[in-house]
C-alpha cells in the first residue's frame, strides 16, 4: 500500500486495527478519547515508521498536527526517534510536544539523536521541564532520567528534578515521572538522593511513591528497603 499521504497512511494504520488489543489499551491511557484509539500493536507501527523513512508521507504526517488517532501521535514519535540530526530533533520534538496528550507516547519519544550530546541537550531538558504544558515536563524529566543520570550526573540535577514547580503540579502524570526519576537516581546515586528523601523536598505523595517504586526495584539493596520504608510520609 502506498503510504505518501496522511489519508494513505491512516488507511494503512486501520488495516492493522485490532479491537482486541484496544480493549486492553483503552483503560491503561485514561486521558486518550477510546474513539481516538485503533488497537495497532507497537511492532507494526514501528515497522511502517521504518517503511515512511524518506518519503513524502512522512514529512506529511510530521506536519499534519494536531493528529485525529492515537496511532498517529505514536507513529509521529517513532519518526522523530529515528531522525540522526540533534538540531532537527530538537526542531521536531518542539513542534510535537504541545500536542501530545497522553503518557505512552510522551515516554516513547526518544529520538536516537540525543544519545552522546547530553551537554547540548541540558539546555532543552532544563526548558521543557520548566514548561506549563504536563507532558512537554514529563518529557523534559524523561529525558534528564535518560542521559542525566549516568556518566553525566550532577547532583544539582537532583535539586532541580525536586523544584517546587515542578513537584508542587496537581497532575498525576508528572507527579508519577517525578517519582520514577528519584527512584532511578536513589538506584544508581543512592546517598545523594537519599539527602532529597530525608530533607522532604518532595510532595508527600510523590516522596512515597518514589520510596515505593525503589523499594520495589531489583536495583535496591535489602538494607536499603527497610531504611526507605522508614521515611514514608504521611
Amino acid at each position: 500500500m502506498s503510504m505518501n499521504t496522511v489519508q494513505e497512511i491512516r488507511a494503512a494504520l486501520l488495516a492493522h486495527a485490532d479491537e482486541g488489543y484496544k480493549a486492553f489499551q483503552c483503560p491503561l491511557m485514561p486521558t486518550v478519547d477510546p474513539e481516538t484509539v485503533m488497537g495497532v500493536r507497537t511492532p507494526i507501527l514501528r515497522r511502517m515508521a521504518k517503511e515512511l523513512q524518506g518519503t513524502a508521507g512522512r514529512e506529511a504526517l510530521l506536519r499534519d498536527l494536531p493528529h485525529a488517532y492515537f496511532e498517529e501521535n505514536q507513529l509521529h514519535a517513532f519518526l522523530i526517534e529515528q531522525e540522526k540530526d540533534l538540531a532537527a530533533a530538537i526542531t521536531a520534538v518542539d513542534a510535537f510536544l504541545p500536542f501530545v496528550d497522553n503518557w505512552a507516547t510522551c515516554d516513547q519519544l526518544s529520538p536516537k539523536a540525543f544519545k552522546g550530546h547530553f551537554g547540548e541537550l541540558l539546555p532543552h531538558i532544563r526548558r521543557w521541564m520548566a514548561d506549563p504544558a504536563p507532558y512537554t515536563c514529563r518529557f523534559g524529566l524523561g529525558m534528564l532520567m535518560r542521559y542525566g543520570l549516568d556518566g553525566d550526573f550532577d547532583p544539582a540535577f537532583l535539586s532541580e528534578a525536586a523544584d517546587p514547580a515542578i513537584t508542587g503540579r496537581e497532575h498525576y502524570y508528572v507527579r508519577m515521572m517525578v517519582a520514577w526519576y528519584f527512584a532511578t537516581a536513589l538506584a544508581k546515586h543512592y546517598e545523594e538522593t537519599l539527602t532529597i528523601l530525608k530533607d522532604g523536598r518532595l510532595e508527600p505523595r510523590t516522596h512515597n511513591k518514589a520510596i515505593q517504586k525503589a523499594v520495589e526495584s531489583y536495583r535496591i539493596t535489602s538494607e536499603q528497603k527497610v531504611y526507605l520504608k522508614t521515611l514514608r510520609r504521611k
